[in-house]
């Protein structure tokens, strides 16, 4: 489409527009809220870490929020939409080892830019709020919450296996390990594995109540949940005791323990104890455990085992059974040891083949079951499903389920609940993070930085192959608090996502000096009602989140919060044009800063939110960034002609008439305001329910069609100009929360008072039965094309809506009710004096699998009258809608409630 002189002067130029709306909400403080705000909507986006440039993901993420927080503050609620900064961690380090700084000043640098593209994308935070993880304001906090979190013992310090670069002599993480041959990423060196003993904050003390009150998580994604719950990984069963040899008794857990019977061998973890201890007699083993030990665990294959020469004694049957050292064993899963049954577990059998094992069978398939016990080998392969015991000996014939429970009393067992849950590691040995507030003495051990020397903050930052805080001499000797004696401080630093695991309780008091955050304040503010993010941190962030706001709970810092989100949105990904995941390496990135430059902010945020609802995928199209920059134009070019009285004006083919010369006659202007009137208070309530349920593209998809409906009103006729003005205020705040800026300038030319961010959201009433008129009108709309399309009528002059007689609209109130509905229909005796007529329709309706609820006969004459204009402008004809009184009987006959007859005359 062309675009004419006159349009383009009346196009807004979103280089001026933008910042002038973005200084006056901050004038304004229209995002700020007050401390003493009671209970406020809290809407959050999962902070960005600190890259230094948005991309579109980001732009969807905090549109979703910015958009929602708009919404309800619109409506009238107190809302706090904070940002922050995730901004420790390794990828900073990297930069600055590759640009020869520091990470402190890449990081802010990178803040720096990544606040000036927010506020150029109209996003509105209380930037009061603001917080910076790598501050020292902020992580002296991590610090006084791990001492909290110690006083209340839930650190531990033990051993743990890291990546050792032996040239760079440092700890890798395991981003810093490239390739399938394990090298370091400065040197290439190949990488040991080493044990060295970390920091443990242990949140499997919370296990069972982390796993239970997912139950209650209705508001977040039901895979989330499950994902949770896989990797809290819940196991019922049962501990018993092994003798091994000279080594007494080893504690197994099982959760099959019907198969005791058939335990053929005894398999230990490389890094139980008792492993160890043969180690350190026989050669064999030792070589065996120190190359697990270096093996990566994808590595590692379920045949891979030594035969210690010790044997345990199977309590069950009192055999002997050879104990071998096997890596498919994990040390911190169970006990660490097991008892093994070839015939009823798939990696116990292809050990045991392997190795050559007995392979015993204990259970088999009951009579209800699927399988034929005489189809059952399983020396060819391990039967894994309950049944019945065999080989048993007195406990043949118990079903699985009873000798579960049997067997625990009589092998002096105990019912034991498992987790697959580990407990966290938070150390890291880096130096861009919060340092860990302990301190090293030879004679009182370990021992906590005092609270009136916290923060402990960072040194300067050396470049050096090793941990750059072992590196700092001076930083690192210090003398030891209790004692005074020359002591060392903790080089390591902590997981970054302690900081992200209570950062939402930082924003209700950003500034407070002496506690991490008000406690009253946080109690009444959290949880938070809305939270957006990617469903890559569906797991550890906030499972971390979780556990944290549950210990905070517990020791007296929040009144009452055991779960820091309401409700989870995982925003789905953007991707490029083909349909790829936008990359830079593939060429098909969109920089959200050229979008901002040539289309503006609004587009972009426009575009984002009509594509798909937030938890969908979408693919980037320059075609659908065209068409929300053309919609966005054409509503505020639509505006400003009604603001200068062009509106009121009708277009020259609507200025009355007959069909017959060429003109259109249309319904009275009183009937089109009113249709016109009660779609603006349909979408005003349609809108809002798609908004409330985070589907923002049906949202702004009834916007566009209340702006078309408003065009065609203007060219139909004369509008009315209170109905017209009202449709468009509708309009601009309905669109306001996507795109902020257009919609303070469609407020500003309607000449309203202050802002349309402050503006009371419209009234969401929609009238009585509105779904139910819409239906009629669209089909009926429909009926007539496909008519005129069928026959073939270029040039239809007269179009008449026959309206079902009421007799019909009982039949269809009976056939709604009535499981069968011819006799129903012809016991009616009022319904008996139309014979066969009545037969026949019910018939019809007997067939249907749905009947569709339909309005009184008058009300849909009078819906069809008012939707008249609508016809007679698409068609250009005559429009009469007739009840079935005035309509000719053959026309009425063919009526039905909710379908009007329709004949068109050329």
């Amino acid at each position: 489409m062309t675009t004419t002189g006159e349009e383009r002067e009346r196009a807004f130029d979103h280089g001026e527009v933008e910042p002038r709306w973005q200084a006056a909400w901050d004038e304004a403080d229209v995002f700020r809220i007050d401390d003493d705000a009671t209970d406020p909507e809290y809407v959050l986006a999962m902070f960005p870490y600190t890259s230094g440039q948005l991309h579109m993901g980001h732009v969807r993420n905090y549109t979703i929020t910015d958009a929602f927080a708009r919404f309800e503050r619109m409506r009238g609620e107190d809302v706090l939409h904070p940002m922050g900064w995730d901004s420790f961690g390794l990828p900073a380090e990297n930069a600055a080892e590759e640009r020869d700084t520091n990470p402190r000043d890449w990081t802010m640098q990178c803040i720096d830019q990544m606040r000036d593209q927010f506020v150029e994308m109209g996003f509105g935070y209380d930037w009061e709020r603001e917080v910076t993880t790598c501050e020292p304001e902020y992580y002296q906090w991590n610090q006084w919450l791990f001492k909290q979190f110690r006083a209340a013992g839930l650190v531990e310090r033990q051993g743990a296996e890291l990546n050792w670069c032996p040239s760079c002599e440092t700890v890798l993480a395991d981003e810093q390990v490239e390739g399938e041959d394990e090298l370091c990423w400065r040197c290439d060196t190949p990488i040991d594995h080493r044990e060295m003993d970390q920091w443990f904050l242990t949140i499997t003390d919370y296990a069972e109540e982390l796993l239970e009150a997912l139950d209650g998580l209705d508001g977040w994604p039901n895979n989330v949940r499950e994902m949770q719950r896989n990797w809290i990984g819940q196991q019922e069963g049962a501990s018993v005791a092994f003798e091994v040899g000279d080594y007494g008794a080893v504690d197994i857990f099982t959760t099959r323990l019907d198969t005791i019977h058939g335990a053929t061998y005894f398999s230990l973890a490389p890094g139980h104890p008792v492993a160890q201890q043969i180690a350190e007699d026989n050669d064999e083993v030792a070589e065996y455990v120190e190359m697990a030990e270096q093996a990566d665990e994808d590595d590692l294959e379920v045949t891979s085992g030594v035969f210690t020469g010790e044997y345990a004694t199977n309590p069950a049957t009192g055999e002997e059974i050879p104990v071998y050292v096997a890596d498919y064993v994990l040390t911190d899963v169970g006990t660490g040891a097991l008892y093994a049954v070839p015939a009823h577990d798939d990696r116990d059998h292809e050990f045991a083949q392997y190795h050559d094992i007995d392979i015993q069978q204990v259970v088999e398939p009951s009579d209800d079951a699927d399988a034929d016990p005489d189809d059952v080998d399983v020396q060819e392969a391990a039967y894994t499903e309950d049944g019945v015991l065999v080989n048993s000996g007195e406990f043949d014939g118990l079903t699985s389920a009873e000798a579960r429970e049997e067997f625990v009393e009589v092998f002096d067992g105990e019912h034991r609940t498992e987790y697959n849950l580990r407990d966290w590691g938070i150390s890291r040995q880096r130096y861009w993070g919060t340092p860990i507030p302990m301190i090293h003495c030879e004679d009182c051990g370990y021992v906590e930085v005092p609270d009136e020397d916290l923060p402990v903050e960072l040194p300067e930052f050396v470049h050096t192959t090793g941990n750059p805080l072992d590196a700092a001499e001076e930083w690192k000797h210090v003398d030891c608090p209790d004692c005074g004696a020359d002591a060392v401080r903790e080089t390591d630093t902590m997981d970054t996502f302690v900081d992200s695991s209570w950062y939402f309780l930082r924003y209700v008091s950003p500034d407070l000096e002496d506690a991490p955050f008000d406690t009253e304040r946080a109690s009444d503010w959290l949880p938070v009602d809305r939270y957006v993010g990617g469903i890559e941190h569906a797991v550890m962030h906030l499972l971390y989140a979780r556990f944290f706001t549950k210990v905070v709970d517990d020791v007296d810092l929040l009144d009452g919060v055991r779960e820091p989100f309401v409700n989870l949105t995982n925003q789905g990904m953007v991707l490029g044009e083909n349909g790829n995941k936008m990359s830079k390496s593939k060429g098909n990135g969109v920089s959200p800063q050229r979008i901002i430059e040539e289309y503006g902010a609004d587009t972009a945020r426009l575009f984002i939110m009509e594509a798909a609802q937030p938890e969908k995928e979408f693919a980037w199209s320059p075609e659908g960034v065209q068409s929300a920059h053309s919609f966005l134009q054409n509503i505020y070019r639509l505006t400003g002609e009604f603001a200068d009285g062009e509106a009121l004006r009708a277009s020259d083919n609507a200025s009355g008439g007959t069909a017959s010369d060429g003109e259109i006659t249309f319904g009275s202007e009183g009937e089109i305001a009113d249709y016109v009137a009660r779609e603006i208070d349909a979408t005003a309530a349609r809108a809002t329910e798609e908004y409330e349920k985070f589907r923002f593209n049906h949202a702004l998809q009834a916007v566009r069609e209340l702006v078309s409906l408003l065009r065609r009103y203007r060219e139909a006729t004369d509008p009315d100009a209170e109905t017209f003005e009202r449709g468009l205020v509708t309009a601009a705040k309905l669109l306001a929360p996507v795109a902020p800026h257009v919609g303070e300038e469609l407020w500003e030319q309607l000449e309203s008072d202050g802002l349309v961010a402050e503006a009371a959201w419209p009234n969401a009433d929609a009238p009585a039965d509105y779904d139910i008129e819409r239906r009629l009108v669209e089909n009926t709309r429909e009926d007539v094309r496909d008519i005129v399309d069928t026959v073939g009528i270029e040039d239809p002059e007269t179009i008449t809506l026959a309206v079902a007689p009421e007799w019909k609209h009982d039949v269809v109130a009976i056939a709604r009710e009535a499981d069968n509905v011819v006799p129903a229909v012809m016991q009616n005796e009022e319904l008996q004096q139309y014979g066969e007529a009545a037969a026949d329709f019910a018939k019809t309706l007997a067939g249907r699998a749905n009947i569709d609820e339909h309005l009184p006969p008058e009300r849909e004459l009078a819906a069809l009258e008012r939707a008249a204009w609508l016809v007679e402008r698409e068609f250009g004809a005559d429009v009469v809608v007739q009840s079935a009184d005035e309509a000719d009987d053959g026309l009425a006959s063919k009526a039905e409630p909710g379908r009007p007859a329709i004949d068109i005359a050329e």
